[in-house]
C-alpha cells in the first residue's frame, strides 16, 4: 500500500509539473476545491430505432467512495442489436447480435488533483475492445480554473463470422487537454482539445464498395490521425422556480483522411414545477467526405470505400428530457427518475440507395429511462 501511495504521489507531481508548464504559476497556486464524484447508483434502459437498426438493453452503474479519498465505480452494459441497415440489406443479410461491456474506474483525490483511472472492455461475436484511460483534473486560482489532462490506449480484435481464418487488430491512442473557467457565479466556459491516432484494421470486413458499378470489398487505410476542438459555455439566470440554464457548444473535427466536421448544440433547462426539471436541446452536425470515398468509383485506386459514415452528410437532432426528484433529504439522499426522447434526421449528399438510385436519408428515435439514487 505504501508503494502504491508513493507511485501515485510521484505521478501527481509529474502531472503538476506538466500542468505548470502549460499554465505558468499553476503549481504555485494551491486550490482546495477538488472533490470526489458523488456516491450513486444508476439503472438505465436505452432504445434506438432508425435506418434499419434496432438496439436496446439495460445498463447499471454503481459508484462508492472510501475514506473521502478514493471513489470506485463499476458499470455493466448490454446491447441487443438487430441490424438491417442500408449496407446490410443491399449487400448482405440482416443479423442479430448482443454486445456486452464492462467499465471499472477509480478516482483518487490527492490534495488539489483528482486522478482517474479506468478500464473498459466490450465483447461482441466478431469484435473485442479493451481500453485503459488515465485522467488528471487540477484546480487552481481558488478553484476558479480546472485544467484537465488525459490519455487512453485501446486495443481491438476484429473477426469475421463464418470465416475463422480472418482476424486482425486495431490500436488507438487518444490524448486530451482542456481548461474549464468559472467566469461568474452564473457563467462557466470550457475549451477542450483531443488528438487521436489509429492504426491497424480500420475498416469493416462485411462492407462492400462499388467500382465501375461492380461490388468489391472495401479497401481502407491502416492509419488515421484526427484532431478536435470543442468550446462550451453554460449560463443560468433567474432565481427559485424561474431559474433557467442555457448551454451552447461548438466542436470542429479534422483528420488526415480529409474529413472535416462541424457540430453545434444548443440547449436549455428549467424547473417547471416542484421536483420537475425540463430540458430541451437541438444538435446540428455537418461532415465532409474522405479522400477515398466514392459512391461508384470510376477509377481504380489503392483505397476505396462506400461507407456512408465517411461520406458527406448532415444531421439534426431534437431532444426532450424530464427529470423528477423524489425521496429523502436532498442534502444527503435523493432519487431521480429521468425520461429522454430524441429524434434524429440524417441526409446524405453522396451516398445513394442501390434499391432506388436516389440519395439516402433516414430518421431515428432514441428513448432512455434512467433511475438514479444518491447515497
Amino acid at each position: 500500500m505504501a508503494a502504491t501511495r508513493s507511485f501515485v504521489a510521484r505521478l501527481v507531481r509529474l502531472l503538476q509539473r506538466l500542468l505548470g508548464a502549460v499554465v505558468p504559476g499553476l503549481v504555485a497556486t494551491q486550490a482546495s476545491g477538488a472533490t470526489l464524484p458523488e456516491d450513486r447508483s444508476e439503472l438505465i434502459y436505452h432504445y434506438y430505432d432508425g435506418g434499419g437498426v434496432r438496439a436496446e438493453g439495460p445498463a447499471l452503474l454503481v459508484r462508492k467512495s472510501i475514506a473521502d479519498r478514493v471513489s470506485l465505480s463499476g458499470s455493466y452494459y448490454v446491447d441487443a442489436v438487430s441490424n438491417a441497415s442500408i449496407d446490410v440489406v443491399t449487400t448482405a443479410s440482416p443479423f442479430k447480435e448482443t454486445r456486452k461491456a464492462w467499465d471499472l474506474g477509480a478516482d483518487w483525490l490527492v490534495r488539489d488533483t483528482l486522478l482517474t483511472m479506468s478500464v473498459y472492455a466490450s465483447r461482441e461475436p466478431d469484435y473485442d475492445a479493451n481500453t485503459f484511460s488515465l485522467d488528471a483534473a487540477h484546480e487552481v486560482f481558488g478553484a476558479m480554473t480546472t485544467v484537465n489532462l488525459g490519455v487512453s490506449r485501446s486495443s481491438d480484435k476484429v473477426r469475421k463470422i463464418n470465416e475463422p481464418g480472418f482476424q486482425d487488430v486495431a490500436r488507438h491512442w487518444q490524448y486530451r487537454f482542456g481548461v474549464t473557467q468559472v467566469l461568474s457565479p452564473r457563467w462557466i466556459t470550457s475549451a477542450n482539445f483531443e488528438a487521436v491516432s489509429d492504426d491497424g484494421y480500420l475498416g469493416n470486413p462485411y462492407r462492400a464498395a462499388r467500382v465501375f458499378g461492380a461490388i468489391v470489398p472495401e479497401r481502407m487505410p491502416r492509419t488515421r490521425s484526427s484532431r478536435a476542438v470543442k468550446l462550451r459555455s453554460l449560463y443560468d439566470y433567474g432565481d427559485g422556480p424561474t431559474r433557467t440554464a442555457l448551454k451552447a457548444e461548438y466542436r470542429y473535427f479534422w483528420d488526415n483522411w480529409d474529413i472535416t466536421a462541424h457540430t453545434l448544440e444548443l440547449g436549455a433547462a428549467r424547473y417547471v414545477a416542484a421536483g420537475w426539471l425540463a430540458e430541451a436541446s437541438w444538435r446540428y452536425y455537418k461532415q465532409g467526405s474522405a479522400l477515398f470515398y466514392s459512391d461508384n468509383a470510376q477509377t481504380e485506386t489503392l483505397y476505396v470505400s462506400r461507407n456512408r459514415q465517411v461520406s458527406a452528410f448532415t444531421s439534426h437532432s431534437f431532444a426532450a428530457k424530464a427529470t423528477y426528484t423524489f425521496g429523502g433529504s436532498a442534502a444527503r439522499f435523493d432519487t431521480k427518475f429521468t425520461g429522454v426522447i430524441e429524434r434524429k434526421q440524417f441526409k446524405f449528399s453522396e451516398f445513394t440507395d442501390l434499391r432506388t438510385g436516389g440519395l439516402y436519408s433516414h430518421n431515428a428515435t432514441v428513448r432512455q429511462l434512467l433511475l438514479t439514487a444518491k447515497f
